[in-house]
């Protein structure tokens, strides 16, 4: 069963390090971007459909007078088929959308996709924009699990980066959230930020986990080309180096786990119980579908993106397109499966379990890269254990260097 994620492409205001595209709320832009989003899922229901028609019509020797009972049956399975492992509604800003936006979107995927009551569903949230009528729209439509974009404690780096909350604005927001019932939150936090010390980093570390948070992504700071952080003259000058930047990273394992969070990915840690399984079925190749500009799919074997640009999202849309980039789109051979897998499966506490993955491939992962397994096990870089091969988390903060050597 795929995952679904939805890109909300809306803020209050771009933070300074942000490539995901967003952009400014401003005249009817969220009603032709709702206008849109509604045809996009349209069109992917009637895909679904023409491909389960054309399937069932191969299959079936049936005469050409009982071939329209075929359409009929198939519509009255398409609802239920439209069911989702887990649903995440990222940006941008979710929550910049008023509460009648918010309302109308979550309305838009609730009433078209079927969710298990247990299933996790996630809408990011940037603390300077939740308000009790938001909370009460996102607990009406079934949302069970809030991601708070703090990024840091420290009010000084915040204004720095650019975002719109101060400290007291987190406090605030996680205090209303569990008032409201919400049992599930995580907090994004980033390091190496300009001009941040190991100190203030600390600080952030002990804020986020005396609030009890089930869940804590930690992100190392991407310079991303073309984001006004780029562009800054003293960039080399403000950024904490490697090495600091790898202190942040192992001071980070040591107060999340000593506090009882489990690293369980290289830039997750959560409660027992608590671990994100919107992000884990990434991490395990499973497929999603992604709506919205900007969004990515990968399913049957094809991955695509959508067009990063709200105008040219509506205008393909509204004249019956699928709005992808072209340069976008690929079908994936088995090597770049395999490939994916190793990478995305050794960023996980629990590797990859070698006897499935040789049931998936056909091949077994000793057989593919002999002499790189050889010698990164025998250096300790990689463990082999219980039938699982794992990436020693001494080495998680320089995880994506390993990992090279199986591209």
């Amino acid at each position: 069963m795929p995952s679904l994620y939805v890109h909300v492409p809306f803020c209050v205001r771009k933070c300074s390090y942000c490539a995901f595209y967003s952009v400014p709320l401003a005249g009817d832009r969220v009603k032709a971007y709702l206008s849109a989003l509604k045809q996009e899922i349209e069109l992917r229901k009637l895909e679904a459909l023409e491909k389960s028609q054309k399937k069932l019509e191969r299959e079936s020797q049936l005469e050409s007078q009982v071939k329209s009972q075929i359409k009929s049956q198939i519509k009255s399975q398409i609802k239920s088929q439209a069911e989702f492992s887990t649903l995440f509604v990222g940006g941008g800003t979710p929550t910049a959308l008023n509460e009648s936006e918010l309302d109308a979107l979550l309305t838009l995927i609730n009433t078209n996709y079927r969710f298990r009551p247990e299933t996790e569903k996630t809408v990011e949230a940037n603390p300077g924009t939740l308000t009790t009528e938001k909370l009460e729209v996102l607990k009406k439509q079934g949302i069970n699990r809030i991601s708070l974009g703090v990024q840091s404690f420290n009010n000084a780096l915040l204004k720095q980066i650019g975002r719109i909350h101060e400290e007291e604005e987190v406090l605030a927001s996680v205090k209303k959230l569990r008032q409201m019932g919400f049992a599930n939150l995580n907090f994004d936090l980033i390091f190496g930020l300009p001009d941040q010390t190991l100190k203030d980093w600390k600080n952030s570390l002990e804020k986020a986990v005396s609030l009890r948070p089930e869940h804590i992504s930690v992100y190392g700071l991407m310079v991303e080309e073309g984001t006004p952080l780029a562009l800054r003259h003293d960039l080399e000058d403000v950024l904490p180096d490697d090495d600091s930047q790898a202190d942040m990273y192992y001071l980070t394992r040591e107060i999340l786990e000593s506090a009882g969070y489990r690293h369980y990915e290289t830039s997750n840690f959560a409660l027992p119980g608590y671990e994100c399984q919107h992000t884990l079925g990434y991490w395990h190749g499973k497929e999603y579908l992604g709506l919205g500009p900007g969004a990515v799919s990968c399913l049957n074997n094809r991955r695509w993106k959508n067009a990063e640009n709200l105008n040219l999202y509506y205008e393909a849309l509204m004249e019956g397109k699928f709005p992808i980039t072209p340069e976008e789109e690929e079908e994936l051979s088995e090597q770049e499966k395999r490939t994916e897998r190793i990478i995305l499966g050794l960023r996980l506490a629990t590797g990859i379990n070698l006897e499935e993955f040789a049931k998936e491939f056909g091949k077994k992962l000793n057989e593919l890269y002999p002499e790189v397994l050889e010698r990164q096990i025998r250096n300790e870089v990689l463990i082999l254990e219980d039938g699982c091969l794992r990436l020693n988390p001494q080495y998680w903060f320089v995880a994506n260097s390993v990992l090279q050597e199986f591209v």
